[in-house]
């Protein structure tokens, strides 16, 4: 175990659940820190239910592309905890973290606080202390009580797909989780939001009618469509681009990058160009979102055969994924599914099942709060046939026929564990 490892061990036993959407713990730490959330970057803050990593890695591929440092700050992570914070285009090393760690836990002595609290009370201070010229900072849950909502107004915001999720913490319905969501906008700082459901559209148009925040609303302010022939058109008041394919797989990764550029063009900073936006949006990079693996795992199948791996595990991720299921209709495709004990799966299942020539339940032996194998069967309404693990179901799909697709699905912790067992770790 890693000394950072260690810490947050430790940390875990400091308040007694998981998640308590509060401010009030992190604005004490925080000051006994010497506030390091004022000594930040400029910074784009996004909230949503499905693509917020999506679109922070457009956001920091297009920074990038125009020589620009950032620092991005996302969660959860699949394979290693230092995935969440990268400071200035680089993971943070193991002896930094760890010394941050160390600094806040004897700051905070032993007080109640979350561990995710914590996590963003070290991220800002290794924001602070490192030069850089964009924070791309995603919320973890909601967006009006998150953690990351203690920073001062930011120079732009983006609200992504919403959909039911986290009902238990955010609300029973579409309209109270999006205004949890909304709870990021700020007065006068521009706020981009990509496809929406009418109703959440409503109420996050409200709230930045409230604040006075320009909202940019999808196919009203900005547009981002196919191009014939490849790549994507957008166009806003600032005037049209042609793009080149998103480097993210997936029909539903265009409202992303398009979110990513409304957002970036409201602001506006002297960096931002044609070209950056375009090479930006080809280059960037987020593992677990339709990646295809070609490792340990992907040798298990027969050759010709393509193993795919995302981490939607919910209602509007299971439709994403099944826009998607219908483009690979030339091919078979074979679901395996493994999930979250919080999550509703029949949801998630219900705009995949049919696209699935079979569909498997696995819960990995180190998948966190994995959903037990049978409440998938049951809730697949007994289509679904026990793995019970991504290397077993793999091994016994139907091998006749023409070569077909894998895609394993459902969890960002099922896709972690996949990873790791893709590499063979």
């Amino acid at each position: 175990m890693s000394r950072s490892e260690a810490i947050l061990d430790r940390l875990h036993a400091l308040h007694p659940v998981l998640i308590d959407l509060s401010l009030d713990r992190l604005q004490v730490l925080l000051a006994k820190l010497g506030h390091p959330e004022r000594r930040l970057p400029p910074v784009i803050h996004v909230a949503g239910t499905n693509g917020k990593g999506s679109t922070c890695a457009f956001l920091r591929a297009i920074a990038e592309a125009a020589g620009q440092r950032v620092h991005v700050f996302t969660s959860p992570h699949l394979v290693r905890f230092h995935e969440r914070i990268r400071l200035a285009g680089t993971l943070v090393e193991e002896a930094v973290l760890a010394a941050a760690l160390a600094e806040v836990e004897a700051v905070n002595d032993a007080a109640p606080i979350t561990v995710f609290e914590v996590i963003a009370a070290v991220a800002f201070l290794l924001f602070g202390r490192t030069p850089a010229d964009l924070l791309v900072l995603e919320v973890g849950l909601g967006g009006r009580f998150d953690a990351t909502n203690v920073i001062p107004p930011p120079v732009a915001t983006a609200i992504t797909s919403i959909s039911m999720d986290h009902m238990e913490f955010l609300g029973d319905t579409l309209a109270k989780i999006a205004f949890e969501k909304a709870g990021i906008i700020k007065p006068g700082v521009p706020c981009a939001t990509g496809a929406q459901d009418p109703a959440a559209l409503a109420v996050v148009a409200g709230c930045a009618a409230a604040a006075g925040a320009p909202l940019l609303a999808r196919d009203r302010d900005w547009s981002i469509a196919p191009r014939p022939g490849g790549g994507l058109c957008y166009a806003d008041a600032a005037g049209g681009l042609d793009l080149p394919p998103p480097g993210l797989l997936g029909p539903h990764q265009a409202d992303n990058a398009g979110i990513a550029v409304a957002a970036l063009r409201a602001w506006g900073p002297a960096w931002l160009n044609g070209a950056a936006i375009a090479g930006g949006i080809a280059a960037a990079e987020w593992p677990g979102r339709l990646q295809r693996l070609q490792g340990r795992l992907a040798a298990l199948l027969p050759p010709g055969w393509e193993l795919w791996l995302d981490g939607g595990h919910n209602a509007g991720g299971g439709a994403a994924l099944a826009v998607q299921a219908a483009a690979w209709a030339g091919r078979p495709l074979h679901l395996v599914v493994g999930m979250k004990g919080t999550k509703v799966v029949a949801d998630f299942l219900r705009p995949l099942l049919p696209h699935a020539a079979s569909l498997w339940a696995v819960a990995e032996p180190g998948q966190h709060l994995a959903t037990p194998v049978e409440r998938i069967v049951a809730a697949s309404g007994g289509l679904a046939r026990p793995g019970p693990t991504v290397a077993a179901a793999l091994a016994a799909l139907p091998r006749g026929g023409a070569p077909a697709r894998v895609l394993v699905c459902g969890s960002l912790y099922l896709a972690g564990e996949v990873l790791k067992g893709d590499a063979g770790d």
